[in-house]
Formats: structure tokens, C-alpha cells, sequence
């Protein structure tokens, strides 16, 4: 590094984490792999904590990332509080009784939210109103990819394939349930019930019997009014990553990979995810070269479809017939070192703290605003 290099500024980097949400304690696993990754001699780096009843705090690096047990972490509300000024200003600390100190520019933020208020387009509308420059998707991916349901709509009229499923609103399960019930069972046996706008596999239930179908819609609703019931896809799940790419290059896939679940979990839930070690990740996944070709292709497909920026996470199921059924798309999937996108990456070439960088350097040379 020449002296003209050490005497340009650092990149300003915020690292948003936390949130008033059910995915708290899975944000701030991320932030935490994220603040050990970054690089502190090329980026400045503000760790800013949202707390679960919605205060934006200024956090430190010693914060507690990790979950200890089944014990999970949380931003302590009790820190200084923080205002986020319009157009990419300084991030002031308000400190109750004393003059506001500046914490300097910030060029860019990662949103290493997760949920509502946070991953789907809330903050991205915040960051876009103030003019300041943001990792990840912008408001409109952000809000599809976060609503299931609409998520599902959209991918389906861009010609990708998804399994049948039935939307069921907080109006017609309060006034119409029996109608609701009906158009369920019509899906048969067995059926996953979820959040429509919830992730982490938080408030999912798998129902084999009609009987449990109602117990399992209000588990959903505890979660969001709006609840989506999906048929259930006998076939292996696959998942591939989608990066964007500097310029006018396309958007790249990752190779695909396998998640395998131990037998004691009926699906990939949020206790296989990140409190235990119930699950693995094979990649490359091993499937035929077409079929990996051909869902790395619609992977692609899907984030252009949404308008995706950054990174995302597309999950597939390949069936003993050999098709392939689009499952979701996660515009900010789990971002551990141990996560799966990374670990796709990882994999492709790409290394942890390199996707990292990636990140923060496609938001610094992405324009805020209309695009």
C-alpha cells in the first residue's frame, strides 16, 4: 500500500443486525460472522444493533453473536441510541442530556436483517428515502421475496415451475374457514402450513391428517395473519445462490448443493438450521450435469425475474421423475460462514470474507434511487 492509499479515508460500513421480529437471534449469527470477516484495514465498520422492541443502538464487536446452548442472542436496548440522517450524512448518537456526537460518514450499510421490518423492503425504503447506499436487494425484490405468496405468483408468470398451494388471508380464515379448510384438504395429504411473510422456517408445520390443519394454520398466525399452505413435493432439496456481478455482467449461479437432514426432523427446520448439527450441505449436489446446468439457468431466471441485486438463495426440489419444482427465493438468506449461500460459494471459488467484500463493493458502486 502506497502512502497515497493510507491516506485515503476508509469506506464507512454500518452493519444493521437484529430487528422486531421472530428471526432476532438468526440476524445477528450473521452480523457476527460478518464483523469477524470484513476486512478493518480497508473498511470502517459500525455495528448497529436493532433491538427487539425497535431501538436502533450502537453496538460493539463483543456484542454475543452466537447462541449458547438454546439460550439466543438479542441487541440490549439499553445502548446509544442512533438516528440515521437523510442523505448519507453523519450517524449521529443520541445520548440523553448530552450535545449528539457525530460518528462520521457512512458510505454504505449491510442490512444483515432477516423478516419483516428488515429483509422485506422496509429498511430498503428507509435507506432509499435518506440516500444512503445498501447491500442486497432493493425495495420491490425485497417485498416479493419476503410475501410468499406473491413470490410464488410472480415466479410462476415468469414460466418457472412451482407446486400447488392455496393462500389463506386473515379475513377468509376468520369468516369463511370452512370454504378455506376445503380448498386445503383439495391439495391432499400431507401439506406444509407457513408464514406467508416469515422465514427461518419459523411457524412451519407439516400436517399428515385434516384433523391438525386448523392447530397448524393459527401456530402460522402467530407468526403473520397471512398463511401460506403449500402441497407437499416428494423429491430431493437442492439450493443454488445467485451473485450479481460488477457492470453489465449477468448475474452468476453457484454450483448447487444437497441439503441433508437427519431423519428426526420432519423437514429443514430452525432447529436443524442453527441450534444443532442435524444437517449437511454436499456440494457439488449429485445430480446429473443437464439437470445442475438446467437449475443453476433457472436460479438465474428467478432473481432477474424479482429484480434481485446482491445475493440470493433459490431452493429447488428435484423429483424422482427428474423435474425440477421452484420452491422460494431468499433475496437475504442465512449468512453465517456455515450458511448454505456461503458455503455454496465457497465452494464455487468464492471464499467467505471475499463474498463479503463483494457485497459491500457492488452497493458502493450502485446508485440509490431509481435504477
Amino acid at each position: 500500500m502506497n502512502e497515497q492509499q493510507e491516506s485515503q479515508p476508509r469506506v464507512r460500513v454500518a452493519v444493521v443486525f437484529g430487528g422486531r421480529n421472530s428471526e432476532h437471534a438468526v440476524s445477528l449469527m450473521g452480523a457476527g460472522s460478518v464483523l469477524s470477516a470484513i476486512d478493518r484495514s480497508k473498511y470502517d465498520v459500525v455495528p448497529i444493533g436493532i433491538s427487539p422492541d425497535g431501538r436502533w443502538v450502537l453496538a460493539t464487536d463483543d456484542q454475543r453473536f452466537e447462541i449458547e446452548g438454546e439460550e439466543l442472542p438479542s441487541v440490549d436496548p439499553a445502548g446509544t441510541a442512533l438516528a440515521l440522517p437523510s442523505g448519507g450524512g453523519p450517524l449521529v448518537a443520541l445520548d440523553a442530556g448530552t450535545i449528539p456526537a457525530s460518528l462520521g460518514q457512512v458510505d454504505v450499510v449491510f442490512p444483515m436483517l432477516h423478516g419483516p421490518f428488515g429483509e422485506d423492503g422496509t429498511i430498503q425504503g428507509l435507506l432509499e428515502m435518506a440516500g444512503v447506499s445498501y447491500v442486497g436487494s432493493g425495495v420491490l425484490a425485497s417485498a416479493v421475496g419476503m410475501d410468499k405468496a406473491y413470490m410464488k405468483a410472480l415466479l410462476a408468470s415468469a414460466g418457472l415451475p412451482v407446486g400447488p398451494y392455496v393462500v389463506v388471508r386473515d379475513r377468509d380464515w376468520r369468516l369463511d374457514r370452512d370454504r378455506v379448510l376445503k380448498d386445503v384438504e383439495a391439495l391432499g395429504m400431507p401439506v406444509f402450513v407457513k408464514p406467508s411473510r416469515a422465514g427461518s422456517s419459523q411457524g412451519i408445520t407439516r400436517v399428515d391428517d385434516v384433523q391438525d390443519l386448523e392447530r397448524a394454520v393459527e401456530l402460522a398466525r402467530e407468526h403473520d395473519p397471512k398463511v401460506l399452505v403449500e402441497a407437499a413435493i416428494e423429491g430431493r432439496e437442492i439450493e443454488c445462490a445467485v451473485l450479481e456481478w460488477p457492470g453489465d455482467e449477468p448475474p452468476r449461479a453457484s454450483l448447487p448443493g444437497e441439503v441433508l437432514v437427519e431423519e428426526s426432523h420432519e423437514f429443514f427446520d430452525f432447529s436443524a438450521k442453527y441450534i444443532g448439527s442435524d444437517m449437511a450441505l454436499s456440494v457439488p449436489a449429485d445430480i446429473p450435469e443437464a439437470v445442475a446446468e438446467e437449475l443453476r439457468a433457472m436460479a438465474v431466471r428467478a432473481f432477474e425475474a424479482l429484480g434481485c441485486e446482491g445475493l440470493s438463495r433459490v431452493d429447488f426440489f428435484y423429483t424422482p421423475t427428474g423435474h425440477l419444482i421452484l420452491n422460494e427465493i431468499n433475496t437475504m438468506p442465512g449468512f453465517t460462514a456455515m450458511s448454505v449461500a456461503p458455503q455454496l460459494w465457497a465452494a464455487t471459488g468464492l471464499s467467505y470474507a471475499e463474498l463479503v467484500d463483494h457485497l459491500i463493493q457492488l452497493a458502493l458502486h450502485r446508485p440509490v434511487g431509481l435504477r
